[in-house]
């Protein structure tokens, strides 16, 4: 499988709930940053934890999966919560013998931030 197959996987495993599916495109010493938070996740069974117990409501739409020449792949999804809103992730992944084995993911609300006033001459907003 190309990097880009493994995220593609991991995201739908993500999707339909199947934990091990997912901790089976894992490394076991995987680790996973969200520089937006200051997080750092440690680990197979962790990065599988944090998904598994969100709070449910969600559902993931898996934009886009663009793989270069080596290990890496990113990700762009968007994650709709029932209650919470819209939410969307860039993530970059490295990919070894079919494993991640390291992601940054950048998280955000979708309209989460308002655009600085100096800007509104010059965009259209969406």
């Amino acid at each position: 499988m190309t990097p880009s197959d493994v995220v593609r996987k991991f995201w739908a495993a993500i999707a339909a709930r199947d934990w091990a599916g997912m901790a089976d495109l894992l490394h076991p010493d995987v680790v996973v940053e969200w520089p937006a938070s200051g997080e750092r996740i440690v680990g197979r069974d962790n990065v599988v934890a944090v998904n598994r117990e969100y709070p449910e409501g969600w559902a993931i739409d898996v934009l886009t999966v663009i793989g270069t020449d080596d290990d890496v792949a990113v990700s762009e999804v968007e994650v709709p919560h029932h209650g919470l809103g819209v939410f969307r992730a860039a993530s970059f992944w490295t990919v070894r013998d079919g494993l991640i084995v390291w992601g940054r993911e950048y998280w955000i609300g979708v309209g989460a931030e308002e655009p600085p006033a100096w800007r509104l001459p010059y965009v259209e907003r969406v």
